[in-house]
C-alpha cells in the first residue's frame, strides 16, 4: 500500500510550498520573486540548488512510503506539474529522472505529453530534455523518428526539445547523424530559443565529434543563422572558430 491519493498529494504540495516560502532571500532572484510568467506559472524565483535542498526530504518520504514504482512516481510528477508553479515543475522533472532505470517504451507518450503541456521556458525544456527525455531516447532509439517530428510543432519549446533531447546521447557519442538531421530541419527557425537550442546541440556534439561538426558548420556557414553558428563552435579551438566565422 503506497498511501498515494489526492489528499496526500495536496498535503505534500502544501508542505513543499511552505518550505519554499521559508527559503532565505540570498537564494532568491528578487527580479522574479512572486511573479507570474507569460504562461501563467507562478515563480518564487528560488535558485535551483535551494529548490533541490527543499525537495530532498520529500523524495525520501516518498521512498519510505513505498512510492518507488515509476508509474506511481509519474502520478506524483503529474500532480506537481499540474500546479503551474515553476519550482514544483523542477522538482517533478528531478523526480522523473530518479526513476529512469524503470523506463519502458510505454512511457514515451507521457513524456511527450509533459513536453507539450508543461514545458514553457528554456529552463524547463533543458532540465527535462537533457536528462529524463534524453535518457529515454538513448535507451529506446526506435522513438527517434517521433522526436524528430517535434521539429514541425507550432510550439517553439517543443521544437527546441527536438534538439536538446539528443544532448544526453551525444555526450555518450551516439546519434550524430540524427543531430545533423534535426539541425537541418530547424536550420532557419524563426524563434531565437530554437536557433540557440540546436546550436547548443551542435556544440555538445563537437565535444565528441569536433571534426564532423566543424565540417558541417563550414559547409553551411554562409546561410546558417549567426546565433546558431556561434553556439555550435563555442568549444572549438580559436583557429577553427575564426575559420568558421569568416565570411
Amino acid at each position: 500500500m503506497t498511501g498515494l491519493d489526492n489528499l496526500y498529494l495536496a498535503d505534500l504540495v502544501q508542505r513543499i510550498l511552505e518550505d519554499l516560502e521559508k527559503v532565505d532571500k540570498e537564494f532568491i532572484y528578487e527580479s522574479i520573486h512572486n511573479t507570474v510568467d507569460d504562461y501563467g506559472y507562478k515563480r518564487f524565483g528560488i535558485r535551483v540548488p535551494a529548490i533541490r535542498k527543499v525537495a530532498s526530504p520529500y523524495w525520501k518520504e516518498l521512498r519510505e512510503k513505498g512510492i518507488k514504482n515509476v508509474d506511481i512516481v509519474f502520478k506524483v510528477c503529474e500532480y506537481l506539474y499540474s500546479k503551474k508553479i515553476s519550482e514544483l515543475r523542477l522538482i517533478a522533472t528531478d523526480w522523473s529522472f530518479k526513476v529512469k532505470k524503470q523506463f519502458t517504451p510505454s512511457h514515451f507518450d507521457i513524456l511527450e505529453s509533459w513536453i507539450k503541456t508543461y514545458i514553457t521556458s528554456w529552463g524547463s525544456c533543458d532540465s527535462f530534455c537533457t536528462r529524463t527525455m534524453g535518457y529515454f531516447l538513448l535507451q529506446y532509439p526506435e522513438f527517434i523518428p517521433q522526436v524528430k517530428k517535434w521539429t514541425g510543432s507550432s510550439n517553439p519549446w517543443v521544437r527546441r526539445a527536438a534538439a536538446v533531447s539528443f544532448i544526453y546521447a551525444l555526450r555518450r557519442e551516439k546519434y550524430l547523424q540524427d543531430c545533423f538531421d534535426v539541425a537541418n530541419t530547424l536550420f532557419n527557425d524563426p524563434d531565437m530559443c530554437v536557433l540557440k537550442g540546436y546550436g547548443w546541440m551542435l556544440k555538445e556534439a563537437s565535444n565528441k565529434f569536433m571534426d564532423e561538426v566543424f565540417h558541417y558548420v563550414l559547409a553551411n556557414k554562409t546561410t546558417m543563422p549567426r546565433v546558431a553558428l556561434r553556439y555550435s563552435i563555442e568549444k572549438m579551438p580559436k583557429d577553427m572558430r575564426r575559420k568558421a566565422m569568416d565570411k
